[in-house]
């Protein structure tokens, strides 16, 4: 009877010690980053501020009642991400992007720091489309917007160290690869 006392306190303790382990684990990995990990938060934050101000359009533009769903799914998604990591450049004492970066040009002057941004001129034209011109414009954009966003993320995924960070990347690239299939789905129609 002791022994199995002694087994089951043993065991006890072994899972209380490993929960205290991972949750010091999971503190300490919002402290733990590098270059990569800024640079992706850093770059992801303008990249998803433009793709909310490109669905932001398509409230009062969209012709199609999908298009303006899809729309409202990638703001929703995407303004919590942009806290998110927010939070994280904050917590690591680095910089935030200037609020008027989403505008800028990085889509004309072959930066490729940021893949998929519009460039000025191209956010111009989609804020003065409405209807299913709008619709075509919106989703042929969001298209390459996303595929930058996805290579941003893998990008993250192989060079990041944070664990938070690289989660997220993750989910970005799962749900804008799944965007893209039904963007490029709504554009066939």
């Amino acid at each position: 009877m002791k022994k199995k006392l002694f087994v089951v306190l043993v065991l006890v303790m072994a899972v209380i010690l490993s929960a205290c382990g991972n949750d010091s684990d999971t503190g300490a990995s919002s402290t733990n980053f590098n270059d990569p990990d800024v640079e992706f938060a850093q770059g992801m934050i303008p990249h998803h501020r433009q793709a909310v101000e490109m669905a932001e359009l398509a409230e009062t533009r969209a012709a199609s009642a999908e298009v303006k769903e899809l729309a409202a799914a990638i703001q929703g998604a995407q303004d919590p991400e942009i806290q998110t990591m927010e939070g994280w450049l904050k917590d690591w004492d680095k910089p935030l992007p200037d609020e008027g970066m989403s505008g800028m040009d990085h889509g004309s002057t072959g930066d490729d720091s940021m893949p998929g941004m519009m460039s000025t001129d191209d956010m111009e034209s989609m804020s003065k489309a409405s209807g299913t011109e709008f619709d075509k414009m919106f989703l042929s954009m969001m298209i390459t917007h996303h595929e930058g966003a996805i290579e941003m993320a893998e990008s993250e995924i192989t060079n990041g160290t944070n664990a938070d960070a690289i989660t997220l990347a993750k989910q970005i690239k799962d749900a804008q690869t799944g965007e893209i299939a039904t963007m490029t789905n709504l554009l066939k129609q």
